[in-house]
């Protein structure tokens, strides 16, 4: 095992050195999340792209804003002449905030004490996912003022798409395959929840986004505009065919896909799997799960390792969005001449986004709904890996000598574009580090300032005792 890296005292020093240079730190955080970049508008994505360039650069680093055929890609390297490389994925955009109620501008990335977690950052993307990203560059900037290098190179591969659905990331990861080597990557994320417990995931759920849209035609209903609602009486609705096909994908209970075939591509748990589920059963807080979505229950009567499972190793179809019509304030009382729907189907080991994008399409024919179109905006597999491998065991090691209550998760429910480093590149992938925040894709999202301050500690030790696995 190489000894290469910082010894334990130069962590403590390391530790020390982010504790007194954390003002600085947080205003790197907060700079970025004030630079606005939200993908589905643009706006901003090329001065956050430079912004992140310049973190890279600030160790000494060399890199590139990456064109695509969509938003660029940040490219860079700290080669420092380490045995051992990491390869950090991350994303530098963010969601839209438009019709969202924020107690504090979203943008303005201001700190606020909040009930029950205490002083926040309170930003889009101070969670999900520019805070983390920027942790990890200060801890390294950390390690590099105290030991004069890093224990590990560094590789950055951060993309301006991952809340469009990475339609142009494995381009380019195909297109730099040999740059991009490494022996392992890491997602870095705010792992603990409010009560303090980390959450460990080893994997990620795939994703399919479809929008289904209705329109007027030859099979009846309004072809080119709207008109009067009383047509309703005897001509077709566009609206009424969207929601009746939605309706006919799920059961009324809301638990099972009623696609046909959809089931059968499905991976049982593995071995592995089962145990990790058998000890969340255990430990795993229904309350705290349903007092941070802000929800009274779930939708299945299961004990928790069965509710797990269901939950993480079966399908999900979600409707995400649905317009039609008028849909303002007042009266108009119309027959609109197109419907739309965005939905998403999370992915579980086995599926293949194609071939779950086909039987939909099937379904649909089938059920008489041909004249619903059926479009795909974002598809990719999931992605897994083991406690054991090169990525997670440093983290899992840290977590355990921190001291906090620590679940391991053989998956999360949400989705990111990691099969490419995973099964692409055949790279072992971590996601984590310590610290706190919610609320992303969500009014408020947040990070607690003691939590980021945390994070930071732990990536510094990560890349110490990656650099020594």
């Amino acid at each position: 095992m190489p000894d290469d890296g910082p010894t334990l005292p130069d962590l403590e020093r390391v530790t020390a050195h982010i504790d007194d240079h954390f003002d600085t730190h947080l205003a790197m955080a907060q700079e970025w999340v004030r630079q606005r970049s939200v993908s589905a508008d643009g706006i901003g994505i090329v001065e956050m792209a430079e912004l992140v360039l310049g973190g890279i650069e600030s160790l000494g680093g060399h890199g590139e804003i990456v064109p695509t055929k969509g938003h660029p890609v940040v490219f860079g390297e700290v080669d420092v002449g380490a045995p051992r490389t990491l390869l950090v994925y991350c994303l530098y955009d963010v969601q839209p905030v438009e019709g969202e109620d924020w107690i504090s501008p979203p943008f303005d990335a201001a700190i606020v004490d909040l009930p029950d977690v205490g002083p926040s950052v309170i930003g889009r993307g101070i969670m999900n996912s520019k805070g983390p990203l920027a942790g990890l560059i200060a801890a390294a900037q950390s390690l590099q003022a105290v030991t004069g290098s890093l224990p590990v190179n560094l590789k950055f591969a951060i993309e301006g798409e991952e809340e469009l659905g990475s339609p142009h990331y494995a381009e380019f990861v195909q297109g730099h395959r040999a740059q991009l080597q490494a022996d392992a990557a890491l997602f870095p994320f705010y792992s603990q929840d409010s009560a303090g417990k980390v959450l460990m995931y080893l994997g990620v759920k795939g994703m399919l986004f479809l929008e289904l849209i209705a329109r007027g035609g030859d099979w009846g209903g309004p072809a080119t505009r709207a008109v009067h609602g009383m047509n309703a009486g005897w001509f077709h609705s566009p609206a009424w065919a969207l929601v009746q096909a939605l309706s006919t994908m799920l059961s009324t209970d809301q638990r099972r896909i009623l696609v046909d075939g959809l089931y059968d591509q499905v991976a049982p748990a593995t071995r592995e799997d089962r145990d990790l589920l058998r000890h969340l059963g255990t430990s795993f807080s229904v309350e705290t799960q349903l007092r941070e979505a802000g929800v009274s229950r779930f939708k299945h009567d299961l004990p928790p390792a069965e509710l797990l499972e269901t939950f993480l190793f079966e399908p999900g179809l979600n409707i995400d969005g649905m317009v039609a019509g008028h849909h303002g304030e007042g009266m108009k009382t119309v027959l609109p001449h197109e419907a739309r729907a965005k939905i998403d189907v999370r992915l579980v080991p086995g599926m293949d986004p194609d071939v779950t994008a086909r039987q939909i399409r099937d379904h649909l024919d089938q059920h008489g709904f041909g004249h619903v179109a059926l479009h795909q905006i974002a598809a990719y597999p999931g992605s897994k890996g083991s406690a054991s491998d090169r990525a997670n065991a440093p983290l899992l090691e840290i977590y355990r000598s921190s001291g906090v209550d620590l679940e391991v998760w053989p998956l999360v429910s949400g989705s990111a574009p990691l099969y490419v480093f995973t099964q692409t590149l055949g790279i072992p992938l971590a996601i984590g580090g310590l610290g706190h925040g919610g609320r992303q894709h969500a009014p408020n999202e947040y990070a607690t300032v003691e939590g980021m301050r945390l994070f930071e500690h732990s990536m510094a030790a990560y890349l110490q005792r990656l650099a020594n696995s």
